[in-house]
């Protein structure tokens, strides 16, 4: 068959399957995860373990009534051909009734990647740069909008340095620019003009929404529009959240985000610097969801933990990882190197996770005065960046001796 081999599942046991496909060695990481249009998800598998997979056995272990079924997707790579050929179509009849040809240059000029969400698309700076274009007037967004299947389009330039990593987007088609993005069953709204959503994190979410916070008190302390926020508080049954963040826009959706998904009881939001939170000794667990480096928020998630029974922080972190000095490496296989690659980026986020560990031990035993003990419970990869650069996540257990 042609296509990407994906086990069909229902939103609430997406993860349990995602674990258990990957710890049976079979979930294709190189893929995401899909929602489909009848709203399952589609998750990847490895089309070398596709022969050996036992479905009532999977079902058994991930989610006894959980229904699953193998079904064939395109490939990334062929989505995008299917949707660059409806694109191009229409941008050459409208170009052919401006009295132009089409060339290659102007194939070259169209984007290569995009962001949808919902009804509205959001293209690179990058696209559409060639001074042609601009005789086309707005009929070329229209023609856009048919080719991609979009009723609204913006276009993103840059992050702005203001210190919220507000997005510099401007609308091309629309007259407004809030938009609904769905995840594992979790709503999200917010504006794309002043909020980024980053689809990349959703094995991180999905993550999350399968912990069992049943009775603990969660602090988030990079709340943003509520990405972690909203599955600690519907799927993983958190007590109560406390969200901090300090973009005002961010704060706005995250308000709109809480009642959409019916929360808003169980979550208490602190704008501002969270490093001026007054709270202490509250929370079971602290989530560190920022990048490139969370550090600055370490002191403040170790005042967070309860002095007698301690906690666990999840830390963010892009962490590098050094490229091989290939002049004195010998030769080796393609395969070889992947290999060891992987195993030389393991061994530098294992370094990273204990120098981690240490230092939040020196600031626990500062901030109270009294000895603590940090275990490391699990590093997970999130994504990668670039080469040799990955976000990761340290989940770090702390106990007061």
């Amino acid at each position: 068959m042609d296509g990407v081999p994906c086990l069909r599942v229902s939103r609430c046991h997406a993860q349990q399957f995602r674990r258990c496909l990957q710890c049976r060695g079979a979930l294709d990481l190189s893929l995401r995860l899909l929602k489909d249009s009848d709203g399952t998800v589609l998750v990847p598998i490895l089309p070398s373990c596709l022969s050996q997979l036992d479905l009532l056995s999977l079902r058994a272990t991930a989610a006894a009534d959980g229904a699953c079924e193998i079904v064939w997707s395109q490939s990334k790579k062929e989505r995008g051909k299917t949707r660059g050929r409806k694109l191009e179509k229409r941008l050459q009849e409208l170009l052919e009734c401006h009295g132009e040809r089409w060339t290659e240059e102007l194939r070259g000029d169209l984007p290569r990647s995009f962001h949808r969400h919902g009804d509205l698309v959001l293209l690179g700076d990058a696209a559409f740069s060639l001074p042609l274009w601009k005789k086309m007037g707005r009929q070329l967004w229209s023609a856009v909008a048919k080719g991609l299947g979009a009723k609204r389009l913006a276009k993103i330039s840059r992050i702005s340095r203001d210190g919220f990593r507000s997005p510099v987007v401007t609308m091309l088609l629309g007259e407004h620019s809030w938009v609904k993005h769905v995840d594992n069953g979790i709503r999200y709204e917010f504006d794309v003009t002043k909020s980024m959503f980053s689809a990349g994190n959703i094995t991180e979410k999905l993550r999350v929404a399968g912990f069992d916070c049943t009775g603990e008190t969660v602090v988030d302390l990079y709340a943003g529009i509520g990405y972690f926020t909203l599955p600690y508080l519907v799927h993983a049954g958190a007590s109560h959240v406390h969200a901090c963040e300090w973009n005002p826009d961010a704060v706005k959706a995250l308000q709109k985000n809480l009642q959409a998904n019916e929360v808003s009881d169980r979550c208490t939001i602190h704008p501002g610097d969270n490093r001026q939170l007054q709270l202490c000794d509250i929370a079971d667990r602290v989530n560190l969801g920022l990048i490139p480096s969370s550090e600055d928020g370490w002191p403040v998630a170790c005042r967070l933990l309860k002095r007698t029974t301690g906690g666990v922080l999840h830390i963010h972190q892009n962490v590098t990882s050094p490229l091989p000095n290939t002049a004195t490496t010998p030769a080796v296989s393609d395969a070889t190197q992947r290999v060891s690659g992987k195993t030389a980026d393991r061994e530098v986020w294992q370094t990273w996770a204990d120098d981690t560990a240490n230092s939040i031990t020196s600031l626990l035993r500062d901030i109270s005065g009294t000895s603590w003990k940090t275990i490391i419970l699990h590093i997970e990869r999130v994504k990668s960046y670039a080469p040799h650069v990955h976000h990761v996540v340290l989940d770090l257990e702390c106990k007061p001796f």
